[in-house]
């Protein structure tokens, strides 16, 4: 999935551009404003503009010496396309569902990278930390089941690949410190999907 341009992807061209636009704002906007924020020309945004008012999806409204337009959100057609627009934020509620239903709960998982940052394109993998539990082995069979689920579902629902790196819990406060860039990716940008935070275990090496 796109996360940067949900609403383009699934319906591409100017249109998807002007409806990614109104499904952002409840505010009215006038043609200008729609051209430039979709970054498209004012006679390509006078030209699609019509048929959505049209087919009722968007409102328009004259307020001389313009006219105001809006996305109609109770249009029935109006839901996907706000979903779409929504996507990012639907995909953590999924990857907290996801997480909550793992054989062995992790002491945590973070999101970090492109999704993280909210910069995830189609071609994004999904990074993932996952935080094994004291005490249990890698090999484990049900911690090996968790990490798997997790990387089947996620991939299926968000279309993207999966990257999991691991750690044991009493293994991060030192892998923190130790200076390399995908920790301190993950210190920056670490986005919690389940457990403890990141800087819970630092404070635990510094006390």
């Amino acid at each position: 999935m796109d996360f940067i341009h949900p609403v383009q992807t699934m319906v591409p061209g100017v249109q998807g551009r002007i409806l990614a636009v109104l499904a952002e704002t409840t505010a009215e906007l006038n043609l200008r404003t729609i051209a430039s924020i979709a970054d498209v020309s004012d006679a390509q945004a006078s030209r699609v503009l019509p048929g959505l008012v049209a087919i009722g999806l968007v409102e328009r409204r004259e307020a001389p010496p313009s006219a105001l337009f809006r996305l109609v959100r109770a249009h029935i057609a109006a839901e996907p396309i706000l979903a779409l627009s929504r996507s990012r934020d639907r995909m953590i509620q999924e990857m907290r569902e996801i997480a909550e239903g793992l054989p062995i709960s992790p002491t945590s998982l973070i999101i970090f990278g492109s999704f993280a940052r909210g910069e995830a394109g189609a071609d994004s993998d999904i990074d993932t930390l996952l935080v094994r539990p004291s005490g249990v082995i890698e090999s484990d069979d049900a911690w090996y089941a968790s990490v798997q689920q997790w990387i089947d579902r996620v991939g299926e629902v968000s279309g993207n690949r999966v990257e999991v790196l691991e750690a044991e819990e009493d293994e991060v406060s030192a892998r923190l410190h130790s200076g390399k860039s995908v920790w301190q990716d993950i210190e920056r940008d670490g986005l919690i999907i389940h457990g403890r935070a990141v800087d819970s275990f630092k404070s635990v090496s510094s006390g």
